[in-house]
């Protein structure tokens, strides 16, 4: 049974990039799915005056532990203003003080969806220049652009996404199958 972990770029109760990185993870055969709530972890925002104070949080510790275990990830990033949201920033961060290669170069599906027509194309961007030089195995990337028009009841209903993600969960099924 293949173990990923998923998460989405935003701390919203109502995080689109969760629901999305959710659905994506679930439909990989054979997997077992661990998913990371940002505003779950509770870590207190990224910086050196709170490191030096308090240390790395636990949070941070467990979410690397669980990096470490997994056989993939499926990370769908909010955009904020054409960059990361601050809360995953901050985890991105805690992270990359516990090991520079943050994503222990296991294999990735990158996603991000917002409510308008780019997808969160520019934070997608972001991430797929920089992740690979952070441990950032992107094996697959997926923009989802319009959210609220192609996505209900917990599914993507614009057919012709649905086929592009499913293409995509399989260029990263087939990887993780040959890295395991």
């Amino acid at each position: 049974m293949l173990k990923i972990v998923t998460l989405g770029g935003s701390d919203s109760a109502k995080s689109i990039n969760k629901k999305l990185a959710v659905y994506a993870a679930n439909k990989i055969k054979n997997a077992t799915v661990t998913v990371v709530d940002l505003k779950e972890l509770g870590l207190p925002m990224f910086g050196i005056d709170e490191e030096t104070a308090n240390g790395i949080p636990k949070n941070a510790h467990k979410l690397n532990r669980q990096i470490q275990t997994c056989d993939g990830l499926v990370i769908s990033l909010a955009e904020h203003n054409g960059c990361y949201s601050v809360a995953f920033k901050s985890v991105f961060d805690w992270l990359s003080r516990i090991d520079g290669k943050v994503w222990q170069n296991k294999p990735m599906l990158l996603m991000g969806t917002s409510p308008g027509a780019r997808g969160a194309k520019t934070v997608i961007g972001i991430a797929l220049a920089g992740f690979p030089r952070l441990g950032g195995n992107i094996v697959a990337d997926f923009s989802f652009p319009s959210f609220e028009d192609n996505f209900s009841d917990n599914k993507i209903t614009n057919a012709e996404l649905e086929a592009v993600l499913d293409s995509k969960i399989k260029l990263f099924e087939k990887k993780l199958l040959s890295s395991v």
